[in-house]
């Protein structure tokens, strides 16, 4: 069965091999070395830090991805905007957790106080996250031509953008 969890530090392996999967054999990141499990754990600690969600999803004690969102920027105006990343093992795909991971992401982006997710997708072709990201009520923004090169070939960055919560109908608070 299916659960989306908060990760923990037990599950920094996991993660780390399912996103070097992805940096050496995939166009959804543009990085090109997999970074070491000491790197992704100094990510998921900072993620943690700012009190934005960083989740997994775990079948019968088997990581099939995760997901967590980062503040957009880091200028204070940007402060209740966050980008999301999402990465499933490749045995996962096509069967509905990216939805789930990204769905359950949103609702805890939006319980840490954010308003607007965006997503940042490497590769245009990507269809899997462009489609997932509609699926769950994202709209595209637009195409940035030939900004990554990656295995011989220029890469788009498509933007998507969802509002959470009272997205920009309210003033945000603290402001």
């Amino acid at each position: 069965m299916l659960t989306i969890r908060p990760s923990r530090d037990d599950d920094v392996p996991d993660i780390t091999a399912i996103y070097a999967h992805h940096v050496l054999h995939g166009t959804g990141t543009f990085e090109t070395t997999p970074p070491t499990e000491a790197d992704m754990a100094a990510r998921r600690a900072d993620v943690r830090a700012k009190g934005l969600p960083w989740l997994v999803a775990e079948d019968g004690g088997r990581i099939l991805g995760y997901a967590y969102c980062q503040w957009f920027k880091p200028r204070p105006a940007y402060r209740f905007s966050a980008e999301d990343s999402i990465y499933l093992a490749a045995s996962a795909t096509g069967q509905g957790v990216g939805r789930q991971l990204l769905a359950e992401l949103a609702r805890h982006a939006e319980a840490a106080g954010v308003r607007k997710l965006i997503a940042v997708i490497g590769d245009s072709g990507n269809a899997g996250s462009v489609g997932v990201h509609r699926a769950l009520g994202f709209n595209e923004v637009g195409v940035l031509k030939s900004c990554g090169w990656k295995f011989g070939k220029w890469l788009d960055v498509v933007l998507m953008e969802k509002f959470l919560g009272a997205g920009d109908t309210t003033p945000a608070e603290g402001a």
